[in-house]
């Protein structure tokens, strides 16, 4: 049977490589790692989590959660890897990034007709090949991309936040809580009266900062800005972004704080904590000072700063077709940010349909194109659209999908209607166009212990 490539072990290269095998296709998996890392990667282990450990939420009523539950359906290893190292987060999924590296590795290392080959690709294969090389694609590669594309190539920037240990948090200063009390108190929030938040806003604005390279100007995006870059944009603009305290009170005054800074569990032992939406590109001494300016962290131990770094990714509508080929090429496929999708899930799920499609390729089977009324179907159909025209990377949103006929609808009724009738899209779709005869009770199996999900659970000592 033909071999497929996979250029990245990711989260998009790791989730084709998985599905691609578990349909008894070939698979050769590349990864640069350990031998030549990146500017922001410091392990060897598959689908390194590089900024948040978060997943978004899994409220059902949201984008996210229905990606995931989209996902779920379709045998997603990276949503196994997710479940099985998640940690405390209120509504949204976060995980243990080392136990989620463990488990995407571990698990793909014990499958047999997986190939994985350590080394950078500084070319593209012939043959069927899945590019997942991810927004930081090394320059080789990215010439070949260039070569292959044409001048339509893009780039932004993606940032970092901070973390601290817990032990190093003054607990007396601080108080636990999520919003409107969704989820308890997985959450570690460091309140701010107006004075100090004036203070806390003036030193960032005059922060010193990383100098871009000559090759480089700052085109962010806008999910992930900077906060010196937001409080430069208004005095206010952190009090109404990562830093608005609605939705909690402060025990010790009874009152909502000015403003509040957040610190999420980045893994399972509680004993480190990442500074929520706090990316930056302020130098790590300036970030020393600053960011121990905020109540409950004057004595914080850094043990990551935040950092600001270039990602690369495709002028994806005019380059790629619905079933994730490059237009220009059948049998080459792109997946995860390359393709200028935003967001973990976002970009293993395009790895999931680009290692679908692979399969079917190979087996002579017709391509698949995943239905617009779906979240994932409206995520591809933003990002291969040839009539869009300024393009910028996308999360999974509501806002994507066709309108509904009860134009009537707002709010929450609203985002409930699009939900269910995703759902009722995905089913039907996935009846009729996706798994094999017998794949339901395969990947039940494995969900239940008797796959290789299993053997990557016993490796990883849980």
């Amino acid at each position: 049977m033909t071999t497929v490539n996979v250029l990245g072990a990711g989260l998009a290269g790791s989730e084709a490589a998985y599905q691609l095998a578990r349909r008894s296709v070939p698979v050769r998996l590349f990864e640069m790692r350990p031998a030549s890392m990146t500017p922001a990667h410091r392990t060897a282990f598959f689908g390194e989590l590089v900024c948040s450990n978060s997943l978004k939420s899994v409220s059902p009523e949201t984008a996210s959660g229905v990606l995931k539950e989209e996902m779920r359906r379709l045998g997603s290893l990276v949503m196994a890897a997710a479940e099985a190292a998640s940690i405390p987060a209120g509504s949204a999924l976060a995980v243990d990034r080392e136990e989620f590296g463990r488990f995407l590795t571990a698990t793909l290392e014990g499958m047999a007709n997986v190939e994985i080959v350590r080394r950078e690709v500084t070319a593209i294969p012939e043959g069927p090949t899945i590019v997942a090389s991810g927004p930081l694609t090394s320059p080789a590669l990215e010439r070949a991309l260039q070569a292959l594309a044409g001048p339509r190539h893009l780039y932004f920037y993606d940032a970092v936040s901070p973390v601290v240990t817990a032990e190093s948090i003054d607990m007396a200063r601080v108080f636990r809580a999520s919003r409107y009390g969704q989820g308890g108190d997985d959450y570690i929030n460091c309140p701010l009266s107006r004075q100090e938040y004036e203070a806390f806003v003036e030193a960032l604005v005059s922060a010193e900062v990383v100098a871009p390279h000559p090759f480089e100007r700052a085109v962010y995006f806008e999910g992930c800005v900077p906060i010196e870059e937001l409080a430069r944009r208004g005095r206010l603009t952190l009090a109404f972004g990562p830093m608005r305290p609605v939705g909690l009170v402060a025990p010790l005054t009874g009152r909502r704080p000015f403003a509040v800074v957040q610190l999420r569990g980045d893994d399972r032992a509680g004993t480190l904590y990442n500074i929520v939406g706090f990316q930056t590109k302020m130098t790590y001494g300036a970030q020393r000072a600053i960011l121990r300016m905020i109540p409950g962290l004057e004595r914080a131990e850094f043990v990551r700063y935040g950092s600001l770094h270039r990602n690369t990714f495709l002028n994806s509508p005019a380059l790629l077709r619905p079933s994730l080929q490059l237009r220009g090429r059948d049998d080459l496929f792109v997946a995860g940010q390359l393709t200028g999708v935003e967001g973990y899930l976002e970009s293993a799920a395009t790895g999931l349909v680009a290692a679908l499609n692979a399969a079917r390729l190979t087996a002579g089977a017709p391509l698949l194109t995943v239905p617009a009324e779906t979240v994932l179907g409206s995520l591809i159909g933003y990002i291969t659209d040839p009539a869009r025209g300024d393009f910028q990377p996308m999360n999974a949103n509501f806002g994507l999908l066709p309108a509904l006929d009860a134009v009537a609808l707002r709010g929450r009724e609203k985002k409930r209607a699009l939900a269910e009738r995703a759902r009722a899209a995905f089913e039907r779709w996935i009846e009729d166009c996706v798994l094999e005869a017998g794949a339901h009770a395969a990947w039940a199996a494995q969900a239940a212990g008797a796959g290789p999900e299993a053997g990557a659970l016993r490796a990883a000592g849980r």
